[in-house]
């Protein structure tokens, strides 16, 4: 904890007050923090999928909204988002035991064959999870078959594609045609992002929805599996 903090104690603090300063914690991109409130939050009884909602997606929810208004910029949410990870490793075991672990749904994404760009492809991840979203990352330079091999493994709630050259953007036509031809589309929506793409191209793909930055594809994922607030 930073001087300026003026030596807060966690542990002092009641469940109200923690959860409001983990907010701040992990907007502060404060991982050991976040980490010891979680831990005491789970020390006092907290449901893991409780503290998960109200103290971590919470707080990067708010985050969201200061990265989409232009407040915060990728290398802070990369840091909040550090801090998230570090009240994560203490959830992820619990929850992976639950059968009711709540989980806004899953999502595979990846970048598409051709392109090993995935700075924006990470950022849009990290927001997922953020939001609640279990995140299936297949790297970079995926062709379909990969997009193919994921879907069946995981039956996730949405598909992203990521690109960041126009040389490949066209890749994810391909991947969308396929789709369909196998009639996956009609089931699963399919999200589109990347630098050089815009909502004309999305439509022209028939991709379901275009997420023109990672604050926005996190909240028009929730939309997509009804859980947005």
């Amino acid at each position: 904890m930073s001087d300026s903090e003026d030596d807060i104690i966690l542990k002092d603090l009641n469940d109200a007050d923690l959860v409001a300063q983990m907010h701040d914690d992990l907007y502060d991109g404060m991982a050991d923090e976040v980490k010891e409130g979680t831990q005491i939050l789970l020390g006092r009884g907290w449901d893991a999928n409780n503290v998960l909602a109200e103290a971590l997606v919470e707080g990067m929810r708010i985050v969201g909204i200061d990265f989409r208004d232009g407040i915060l910029f990728v290398p802070e949410v990369l840091q909040c988002a550090g801090a998230m990870k570090g009240g994560m490793e203490l959830l992820r075991p619990i929850l992976a035991e639950s059968e009711n672990a709540a989980s806004t749904g899953k999502y595979v994404i990846g970048t598409v064959k051709g392109d090993i760009h995935d700075i924006g492809k990470n950022l849009v991840g990290m927001m997922l999870e953020g939001a609640g979203f279990e995140v299936i990352d297949l790297g970079i330079n995926n062709p379909v078959e990969n997009y193919l091999e994921a879907i069946d493994k995981h039956q996730p709630s949405i598909l992203g594609m990521s690109a960041l050259l126009t040389t490949t953007m066209p890749y994810m036509g391909v991947v969308i045609e396929e789709l369909d031809k196998r009639g996956i589309l009609k089931e699963l929506p399919v999200m589109v992002g990347g630098a050089p793409l815009n909502q004309e191209f999305a439509d022209a793909i028939n991709a379901h929805t275009y997420g023109r930055d990672a604050a926005m594809s996190a909240e028009l994922a929730k939309t997509i599996v009804g859980k947005n607030r």
